[in-house]
């Protein structure tokens, strides 16, 4: 019998969604990333829609965007995906993943 283990790092994904989206639209959207997680074995998915906040400078002529926060354990094949895929979407203006270190206890 052949098993694998995947270890899991933990991951915080923020994005800036363009503001002009209606709230159906970035639902889809929020579902789309969380379904790519999902897809690729991601766990304990958490995510945050920080709500509409004014940018420091203009990104694409717009002065506000939507912050939305996800939280999950994934591996690395789970975080390019999302984010080839948020590259591609012209509705998201900027992204940020970054690995954090939190104690987990099984």
């Amino acid at each position: 019998m052949n098993t694998t283990v995947t270890l899991l790092n933990s991951y915080e994904t923020i994005y800036i969604v363009k503001p002009d989206l209606t709230e159906d639209t970035l639902l889809k959207l929020i579902e789309q990333y969380q379904g790519i997680l999902v897809e690729r074995g991601a766990k304990n998915i958490v995510t945050q829609n920080r709500g509409r906040r004014h940018l420091k400078y203009p990104i694409s002529k717009f002065k506000d965007g939507v912050y939305v926060q996800m939280n999950y354990e994934a591996n690395g094949e789970a975080v390019s995906l999302v984010e080839k895929s948020m590259k591609l979407n012209e509705s998201i203006m900027r992204f940020l993943t970054t690995r954090t270190f939190h104690s987990v206890e099984d």
